[in-house]
């Protein structure tokens, strides 16, 4: 999994969004285009419509749909967050001395923030469901518009699901849909140097290596130097980046 440079959920500018318990919560996290683009996954609005967007993934066996979280949605959520602490206690950002933890909200919060960041264009927030269940999340955020059209993403799922391609799909629709209808040009991931499974997801989709950051996020505790891996709008290609895992 990867995270994003905010450490969580960002607020008014400050990172670390929490939970009703004080748990640190992970990341869940235009412009004209280049080519047409023939996906073979739909999303679930028209290119001019706002959040929310949902997309589904359905040359994956299961099907994989990339939602947006819902109030309904708070015993599930919570039960794979805590199925997964230790899984994903290594990957996700925590905060540099000095710098004070955000108040806690409520799960209604949080999912009401996730929401306005949608709406604003700033972030694109999805939950991974699999088969009607939660199993982690796809978090496009720090969209920048105007003439950069640029963003980057964050990723994590349940351990019990890794090795099946899951995430690897996933993260694929989610910068299929970004750099398509979602009208951005450039898109990017950053992992730590000994994330093993995330780089090989990043690899699997043949996205660009840009070189290593030094201490470029504080990560369990320090400042880690992270790996960054680009793709934009002309490198996708017209099958997109799902069309490189579906053989002809």
């Amino acid at each position: 999994m990867t995270t994003d440079r905010a450490g969580g959920h960002r607020r008014r500018g400050r990172p670390g969004y929490r939970d009703a318990r004080g748990g640190l919560l992970p990341t869940i996290g235009t412009g004209r285009q280049a080519g047409p683009m023939r996906m073979p996954w739909r999303s679930r609005h028209e290119p001019s419509a706002p959040w929310p967007i949902e997309l589904r993934e359905e040359s994956a066996d299961p099907a994989i749909v990339l939602r947006p979280l819902t109030l309904a949605d708070e015993y599930e959520w919570q039960r794979v967050r805590r199925a997964n602490v230790e899984h994903v206690r290594p990957w996700e950002p925590t905060l540099p001395p000095g710098v004070p933890s955000p108040p806690a909200v409520s799960f209604a919060a949080f999912v009401r923030e996730l929401d306005t960041e949608g709406r604003a264009g700033r972030a694109m927030p999805w939950c991974v469901v699999v088969e009607g269940r939660i199993v982690g999340q796809v978090h496009l955020f720090a969209i920048v518009r105007g003439a950069q059209l640029s963003g980057a993403a964050g990723y994590w799922l349940d351990q019990s699901l890794t090795g099946r391609g899951i995430m690897t799909r996933a993260l694929a629709a989610a910068l299929d849909h970004a750099l398509g209808a979602g009208g951005l040009h450039r898109m990017e991931v950053n992992i730590r140097l000994d994330n093993a499974p995330s780089l090989a997801v990043v690899r699997r989709l043949g996205l660009r290596d840009e070189g290593i950051r030094q201490r470029f996020l504080h990560i369990d505790g320090a400042w880690r130097d992270h790996r960054s891996f680009a793709v934009t709008r002309e490198e996708v290609g017209p099958g997109g980046l799902v069309g490189r895992l579906t053989p002809p």
